[in-house]
């Protein structure tokens, strides 16, 4: 939200692309969708099919209006969309994969001639990925790199997962690291930890009640023995 809000009240002769990237299981998706909620931004998740069309299909889409014509219609038409509500953000998650088909030229003469606020969401490389494309590293306003969960972040995801069950903070603290930060192992964690405590009928659960059992970090399983 602090990239959005930036990139939305930012100085009209500032430009207006942002970068939000980072690991992959670091919550960048679910930063997004709320972003969206609170913005009506225009949200698109690009597939590894893609085209410039299909691209430009999507967004007419998410924006309520029907695609038609060649590209060159369509991208005008987009466009225009964007310009029409110059605080209303464009949000591209896998954006990687528009840089590696060919797309970002594209994205950048949507921000160039609409003016509006357009957030490129991928993984750590992304940035990197965008470098070579001088015409659109120079148009980026902010680089914000996606934070890896802390206690807190465990803290609050854990009152909505484990709702009626009192989780310790060492066993918060101990989900957090075996996770490696990641909220999307964090969650699978969390709720494997509230499987525990209804299976043993308990109301709490620290890191001593919580046992033996393994915590999941997302590394394969290592090959069985036969």
């Amino acid at each position: 939200m602090t990239l959005t809000t930036k990139l939305i009240e930012r100085d009209p002769n500032a430009p207006g692309l942002g970068v939000f990237y980072g690991p992959s299981g670091y919550g960048k998706t679910y930063a997004s969708i709320f972003a969206q909620n609170k913005t009506r931004a225009i949200r698109v998740e690009v597939g590894d099919y893609w085209t410039r069309k299909t691209l430009l299909k999507a967004i007419l889409a998410e924006a309520g209006q029907v695609a038609r014509g060649t590209i060159a219609d369509m991208a005008e038409e987009t466009i225009r969309l964007l310009g029409d509500e110059p605080s209303r953000p464009l949000i591209i998650d896998e954006a990687d994969r528009a840089v590696d088909r060919g797309m970002i030229e594209l994205i950048r003469d949507l921000h160039d001639k609409s003016t509006a606020p357009i957030i490129l969401i991928g993984e750590e490389r992304l940035p990197a990925k965008i470098e070579p494309h001088e015409r659109v590293h120079n148009r980026v306003l902010d680089w914000t790199g996606a934070q890896a969960a802390d206690l807190d972040d465990a803290k609050k995801l854990a009152a909505s997962i484990c709702r009626g069950i009192k989780l310790g903070d060492d066993l918060l603290a101990a989900i957090v690291k075996e996770s490696d930060g990641r909220a999307r192992r964090v969650v699978v964690n969390l709720v494997k930890a509230a499987e525990i405590a209804r299976n043993r009928g308990l109301k709490s659960l620290d890191l001593a009640t919580w046992g033996q059992d393994a915590f999941f970090s997302g590394r394969a399983p290592k090959p069985r023995a036969r």
